[in-house]
């Protein structure tokens, strides 16, 4: 890990503008250490080439005066993003080979921005897991260990590509996609800042789908203000995504570091659920007594509904992914296996093509919307997602922000978690928050017993994510920051 690795976005850009160091500098240090970090198996494609060329551009920008706000910061892309003329396969073998003509809104906000592309990055396939194990191109090793260990530890999912290389400084931030905790609960094992902003914050094109009422873009980074810097970039209204909110996108910088008296913090009373460790107890209480300190009114609240979100959320997602998924077939692109006749070319190609937890899912999906269950699954989990958004929007007349643990535990090992009931348990405290299609935002609060990192939960209001920031840097200024050992 080089010294330029080890800035953050704020710092590297403060650097290229003082012409400290040049972008292509900048973009070769990342890329030796990418070398350096290949047994984290964060990147499933690495882009020297690209880089190299994009950071020559931003070096010309900058010495004409004319850099954007991202100039020759070189970042991570999730494998969910397309990126034109670059493997985009959502780390699924249904997809193979497939190199897409067009571009994200998303990433083409970055170049814009003036953000090299150093590689796309590993995740669960199409998204689907909390452990980063179901990705066809390997699992991600977590760049922390547990104390006095060398056991490989999972970064958490699905996102966990990204969250590894923004802790192991592999990359300056990362993009990421959350539907059900998949910022939220990586960046929480990875001592790392992920954010998920208001469902219609950033546009969905360009990025493969699971479950389209759920999917939210937003980044992870190393801290609140790097996290804030990404968003800014980041969020845009799409013509091509109806679902996008036509709303300015404020400063977000701006709101870091901004003071918190006065500031109503809600604490969920059912968010303590049974079994729940005290470490994970501890933490939630220092974070809330932290928030005070800073002049924070802390309020107890209820959100009755909580305790069918994760039941409903398993119901409604795999109901969009089984049939966002319907259109991978072998025909037009991606992995095809010959067969007898047509029928039979589509179930081979989907039979080897898709892993079994993304099966597993379609197959869930399938059942609940089959005829005479779909009103007793798939309309009764709408109908509880309503009243779970109903708890909130009654809550935000008490309070300004929730605070809430992101996960239930540290990091584990890969296949420590096999019942997939229990590994669904992991986002227990993010899914209420896609649910309801508001902000939400993790940040480091500490260290566990073993030394792993441990993520506080802030929640907002609909497009209250200045908020967000300025809650979450409170508690980063008390925390402090999280630096996993080298050892890789």
């Amino acid at each position: 890990m080089t010294t330029l690795t080890s800035l953050t976005i704020a710092a590297a850009r403060e650097g290229l503008k003082k012409r400290q160091f040049s972008a292509i500098e900048l973009t070769e240090a990342y890329l030796s250490a990418m070398e350096a970090g290949r047994s984290l198996n964060a990147y499933v494609v690495e882009t020297p080439d690209r880089a190299r060329a994009m950071a020559r551009q931003s070096d010309q920008r900058l010495s004409r005066g004319d850099a954007g706000v991202l100039e020759g910061i070189p970042l991570g892309i999730k494998d969910l993003f397309a990126t034109e003329d670059v493997h985009t396969q959502a780390c699924s073998h249904v997809l193979h080979g497939f190199r897409p003509t067009y571009e994200s809104t998303v990433t083409a906000n970055l170049w814009r921005d003036g953000a090299v592309m150093l590689g796309k990055l590993n995740m669960d396939e199409f998204a689907m897991g909390s452990s980063n194990e179901s990705s066809y191109y390997g699992k991600v090793i977590n760049p922390w260990r547990r104390r006095g260990s060398n056991a490989a530890l999972v970064p958490g999912g699905s996102s966990g590509g990204s969250a590894a290389a923004v802790a192991a400084h592999i990359c300056a931030g990362a993009t990421a996609t959350d539907t059900g905790g998949s910022i939220r609960q990586p960046a929480a094992f990875t001592g790392t800042v992920g954010i998920k902003p208001t469902y219609g914050r950033c546009s969905r094109w360009g990025i493969v789908a699971f479950a389209s009422s759920l999917d939210q873009a937003g980044p992870i980074a190393r801290d609140v203000r790097d996290a804030a810097i990404l968003l800014k970039s980041m969020a845009s209204v799409d013509p091509r995504d109806t679902t996008s909110v036509d709303r300015p996108v404020p400063d977000y910088e701006a709101a870091v570091g901004r003071p918190i008296r006065g500031l109503r913090v809600g604490i969920p009373r059912e968010y303590r659920v049974d079994g729940m460790p005290a470490e994970i107890d501890a933490l939630w209480k220092k974070g809330a007594e932290w928030l005070r300190e800073q002049g924070a009114e802390i309020v107890e609240i209820s959100l009755p509904h909580t305790k069918y979100a994760l039941p409903a959320y398993y119901i409604v997602a795999p109901a969009e992914a089984s049939s966002n998924l319907a259109r991978y077939d072998g025909v037009r692109y991606g992995l095809r296996v010959e067969g007898d006749d047509i029928v039979d070319m589509y179930e081979r190609s989907r039979a080897a093509g898709f892993g079994r937890e993304v099966q597993r899912r379609i197959l869930i999906g399938t059942y609940v919307l089959s005829a005479g269950y779909y009103d007793a699954y798939y309309v009764r989990a709408q109908k509880v997602r309503t009243l779970i958004k109903q708890d909130f929007d009654a809550a935000w007349d008490k309070v300004d922000v929730v605070l809430t643990p992101a996960t239930p535990s540290p990091a584990f090992a890969p296949g420590e978690i096999t019942d997939p009931v229990q590994m669904y348990l992991n986002d227990i405290f993010t899914v209420t928050v896609n649910m309801a299609g508001l902000p939400g935002i993790s940040v480091p609060g500490g260290l566990s017993e073993d030394g792993l990192p441990l993520g506080l939960q802030l929640i907002g209001r609909p497009f209250g994510e200045e908020t967000l920031f300025q809650a979450a840097s409170a508690i980063e200024q008390a925390a402090g920051s999280l630096h996993a050992p080298v050892w890789w």
